[in-house]
């Protein structure tokens, strides 16, 4: 119900991200979803990929500080108030979203997130049947 993602703690400088990016490159890893966010000293590149293990030691391997998380990934339409619809019912159930992210694949709304409590998560997911990507089926949305 779970999917891995990448967290990749890289410094605010010329060149770091390229770094990365070419690591997974060069071992033909697709990146499916990333999100950076950073303060004045180091950037975190959340990463959703199809080898997220593999892509894991790479990283280690070439000295690049990586974490790996599992998080959400739930699949819902592209109408108006379908996100509000879907945090509302995670609210109700009182489970903090640490953090989000979203992107648009073939005509559907993907929307990536971290919770305070995954198990209490994946019972609300499976009591309102939300329809989530598992990480098996992953790379057959791509």
């Amino acid at each position: 119900m779970t999917i891995h993602q990448l967290s990749v703690f890289i410094e605010n400088k010329t060149g770091r991200l390229v770094k990365v990016l070419n690591v997974l490159k060069e071992a033909g890893i697709q990146i499916i979803a990333s999100t950076v966010s950073d303060t004045v000293e180091y950037g975190l590149y959340r990463i959703i990929c199809d080898k997220p293990t593999q892509a894991y030691r790479l990283l280690r391997e070439q000295g690049i500080g990586v974490t790996m998380n599992d998080v959400f990934a739930i699949q819902i339409d592209n109408a108006p108030g379908q996100a509000a619809q879907l945090f509302e019912t995670f609210s109700k159930a009182d489970i903090n979203i640490s953090y989000m992210y979203s992107f648009m694949l073939k005509g559907k709304g993907i929307i990536i997130f971290r919770t305070s409590d995954t198990e209490k998560a994946r019972e609300v997911i499976s009591l309102n049947k939300i329809n989530f990507i598992s990480e098996e089926n992953l790379t057959q949305v791509v």
